[in-house]
């Protein structure tokens, strides 16, 4: 499968490049879920990016990742 270089924007991954897997459409999925595990005191998680589309100085478009919120499993 075909994969794409996304940047992450906001919340732990902040700054990030990640290649994400293309739907057969060649876009990436809506939202993104990362599960984090549990670690010592701190409960499991999961960071829920939403997808965004940016321009660049040409007026292309590509998507982005933008932090959504963090849910306690």
């Amino acid at each position: 499968m075909r994969s794409a270089e996304t940047e992450f924007i906001g919340g732990p991954l902040d700054g990030k490049v990640l290649p994400i897997m293309l739907s057969p459409f060649n876009s990436v999925p809506k939202i993104y879920r990362v599960p984090v595990p549990a670690h010592g005191d701190v409960p499991s998680t999961t960071l829920i990016y939403r997808r965004a589309k940016e321009y660049d100085a040409k007026g292309r478009s590509r998507w982005r990742y933008e932090y959504d919120q963090a849910l306690s499993d």
